[in-house]
């Protein structure tokens, strides 16, 4: 029997996470014959993905999401209520996607081309459109780091004191004077299970994951939580990824690349998977209307976006600990589609312009000069 790598598919994926996976997925649904390619295609994924409810994709099954909850809270140090849905996928979600008319290759990618994927340990997968999805495979530049424990929903109800959820806690005792801030994120991902986690949203260098670890025990001991009881093996989540993985130009990538290495990733805020799903389908019909990709993928909306989002991470990272709070306040005090316009519209260049220009009326007027000018600075990475 010939080998089915030898034939010329429609579509080529490298990579099988969940972006990669995704549009495997919804390629063949669409009836094109489709190759995805990983070294191990069918290993677990762990990480917990979260995302704004709203962001999901309608096509997403049902069983992908493991938990929501219609409102999420933020502490920065004042109390603002986030009336948006808010979902955790299930540790299984990728599962969803399932692959029965897909050509599932085991094999480490080496030369990745335009249509053509050499393998180190077989022979090539050709293909007319191949798209890499390989994910933010550098830890270089500007990073997110977290450390976590999964606790019993009982222990963790004192950090949420009555909310569903809380997105960021910016609160401590010594306001970040001379250091780096962290906050904590609560969020439940099942009935009974509640993810704690300290996290530095952005750094260059980020704060390390055993500081961050140091900074959860600290944190939650003030508040009556003994987190240490719970840290085995599989109750714990560290965290360490590229905020800026696409690049300045992800449009220009050849071959395409679709996910967090594809420049999906918010780089102000480090969340990707909704967005890549999100996209997916305009990837595929593309393919199917015979048009070019990247361009589908990045409209002169989107790759404006793009760029502002990189220089709001950049304005972000000249503010201190204090400055870095006082940011967040401002920016959950102002009207809720100005909030879902910067976070979410990935192509509403008018809207992200008009979510920046007012954050810079909410803040403070030295903390507003402070952002406009690392806003208008051009970052280095």
């Amino acid at each position: 029997m010939a080998d089915p790598r030898l034939r010329r598919h429609d579509l080529a994926v490298v990579g099988a996470g969940p972006a990669g996976r995704a549009l495997a997925h919804r390629a063949a649904r669409a009836g094109l014959d489709v190759a995805l390619i990983d070294r191990a295609p069918h290993r677990p994924w762990r990480a917990t993905y979260s995302a704004w409810t709203d962001e999901l994709p309608t096509w997403l099954d049902p069983g992908a999401v493991e938990h929501a909850v219609p409102s999420i809270a933020v502490y920065s140090p004042g109390r603002h209520r986030i009336d948006r849905g808010y979902s955790v996928l299930s540790e299984t979600f990728v599962d969803t996607l399932t692959l029965d008319d897909v050509t599932v290759v085991a094999g480490t990618a080496g030369h990745v081309a335009a249509d053509r994927v050499e393998l180190a340990d077989g022979p090539p997968v050709v293909a007319a459109t191949v798209v890499d999805a390989r994910g933010a495979m550098s830890t270089a530049g500007p990073a997110q780091t977290a450390y976590g424990v999964f606790l019993p929903a009982a222990a963790a109800e004192p950090l949420l004191d009555g909310d569903h959820a809380v997105l960021m806690d910016w609160r401590s005792e010594h306001g970040w004077a001379g250091g780096q801030p962290s906050f904590l994120y609560v969020v439940p991902v099942s009935a009974g299970r509640v993810l704690v986690e300290e996290t530095c949203l952005a750094g260059d260098p980020a704060i390390g994951v055993g500081d961050l670890r140091t900074r959860l025990h600290r944190r939650l001991a003030r508040s009556g939580v003994d987190v240490g009881g719970y840290e085995s093996d599989d109750a714990i989540e560290r965290v360490h990824f590229a905020l800026t993985a696409g690049g300045a130009r992800p449009w220009e990538h050849r071959p395409t690349t679709h996910g967090a290495a594809g420049g999906l990733m918010h780089p102000a805020t480090g969340y990707s998977v909704a967005s890549s799903l999100r996209w997916t389908d305009t990837v595929v019909e593309a393919l199917v209307g015979g048009h070019d990709v990247g361009e589908a993928l990045w409209p002169t909306g989107a790759r404006g976006v793009h760029a502002l989002r990189r220089r709001g991470l950049n304005a972000l990272l000249q503010l201190d600990g204090p400055s870095t709070v006082a940011f967040f306040d401002a920016f959950f005090a102002m009207p809720p589609e100005r909030q879902r316009a910067y976070l979410s519209g990935r192509d509403d260049l008018s809207g992200v312009m008009a979510a920046m220009m007012t954050m810079a009326w909410f803040a403070r007027p030295r903390l507003g000069l402070r952002v406009a000018r690392g806003a208008t600075a051009l970052p280095r990475w």
